[in-house]
């Protein structure tokens, strides 16, 4: 079966389909700690059959625009309901290896085995599969999150792609970075030395009809805080509209030299800044993050 890879900076709405994109890659928000936390609805959760509305969007980074970048990733709103985004590592063009078929081929192999008997809506499980289908050289991070149709949102995270679930205008449940050292964030790769399913950061979370889930690259995380991800969702009633504006706003902060952004916020707290003569006269390390950008809104919605 020919399996759609598709590199085009446009937004996508998907109905029930199964569609797998190769994007751009992106930044994560702030990296210090590894946890997810989901603040417990104060509703009762969805007890019917649900799905999601899902829209996307991607701007590759202003050097890779011709080739599209290194994200991939895939959408799927047939039961089980299944997202997912993986980035590539762009080191490896240095041993001159294209990062970008390493997340392909990943997220190709998401695609044939989401509905695997064995996987059986285990996104950990999803991604020990097509991690071991994967034969391409390189290295990406991962994220995949799988809906299922009681509304439990189960999800298995390596590295610092990122989720939010948004609900009546707050975060309810947030997925933090994963990595080594600051800049270094956790990866599946094709050298025995990387990480696996097993180093995953797994959790779920009950939502509820109206709840939006947002994932995407670290090149949103890194350049969009929380709050403006909350306040420029509820602008938009439409996924595909709500998703092109996060990721022309991660765009706009990546480019913007004296823009504060979550990266250099943390880079800050690591320790990296501007020379001690720059600090006395009163200067900081400020500027947002160029990237891959990947983008995917999820609106819950009554199956």
């Amino acid at each position: 079966m020919a399996v759609p890879i598709l590199r085009a900076s446009i937004p996508q709405l998907h109905p029930p389909l199964h569609f797998l994109c190769s994007t751009p890659p992106g930044i994560g928000t702030s990296k210090k700690r590894s946890f997810l936390f989901c603040v417990p609805s104060e509703l009762s959760p969805v007890r019917s059959e649900v799905s999601f509305c899902v829209g996307t969007h991607l701007i590759p980074h202003p050097n890779k625009v011709d080739t599209g970048g290194e994200d991939a990733f895939f959408v799927s709103s047939l039961h089980p309901g299944v997202i997912a985004v993986a980035d590539g590592v762009s080191g490896w063009a240095e041993q001159n290896v294209d990062p970008s078929l390493f997340p392909q081929e990943l997220m190709a192999n998401v695609y044939y085995l989401a509905g695997d008997e064995e996987v059986n809506n285990d996104p950990q499980i999803l991604i020990r599969k097509a991690h071991a289908a994967t034969s391409s050289i390189g290295s990406a991070t991962v994220i995949a999150a799988i809906l299922e149709k009681s509304g439990v949102l189960r999800i298995a995270n390596v590295g610092d792609c990122g989720l939010r679930v948004i609900r009546e205008g707050r975060v309810v449940c947030s997925t933090s970075p994963q990595e080594h050292y600051f800049d270094c964030p956790y990866q599946l790769s094709s050298q025995a030395t990387g990480q696996t399913y097993l180093d995953a950061m797994v959790s779920s979370v009950e939502l509820i009809e109206g709840d939006t889930i947002v994932m995407g690259s670290d090149g949103l995380f890194d350049n969009v805080f929380d709050n403006e991800i909350v306040s420029t969702i509820a602008r938009y009633k439409d996924v595909v509209e709500a998703a092109k504006a996060l990721a022309n706003l991660a765009s706009s902060h990546s480019l913007d030299s004296n823009f504060d952004s979550p990266y250099a916020l943390e880079a800050r707290a690591r320790g990296f800044d501007v020379p001690t003569w720059k600090k006395i006269i009163g200067m900081k390390l400020t500027g947002g993050k160029p990237d891959d950008i990947t983008v995917i809104v999820g609106q819950v919605v009554s199956a």
